[in-house]
């Protein structure tokens, strides 16, 4: 009733994870074998662009806003008005070591 989920094989790009890839040190190479796979690209993210920004005063933001006051009726009401000109991407930003976490499932091969 369905979906179309593949149930089949999870490909794990590290090893099958075996006591025998462990015992034969095959765990390095593996890993080495996936490097050199799809012209040494890895898995792993180890920068990425930003999505803050910095405005004329030096802050650093995702979104910056702008107080107006508005009258109407009579009355003085206070709206935000979001500023889009004059603010500078960040850049890129450096990211951490990539980690697994300890509750991270892993599904090594179903059959």
């Amino acid at each position: 009733m369905g979906g179309s989920s593949s149930k089949g094989r999870i490909f794990w790009p590290f090893g099958s994870g075996a006591v025998s890839d462990s015992a034969n040190g095959d765990s390095e190479q593996s890993l080495a074998r996936y490097r050199t796979n799809r012209l040494g690209a890895t898995p792993f993210v180890f920068t990425r662009r930003s999505s803050m920004y910095y405005d004329e005063d030096g802050d650093l933001a995702h979104e910056f806003y702008e107080e107006t006051f508005v009258t109407k009726n009579g009355r003085k009401k206070a709206k935000l008005k979001r500023i889009h000109k004059n603010l500078i991407p960040q850049g890129m930003v450096k990211l951490d070591h990539p980690r697994i976490h300890v509750d991270f499932p892993v599904v090594l091969c179903e059959v």
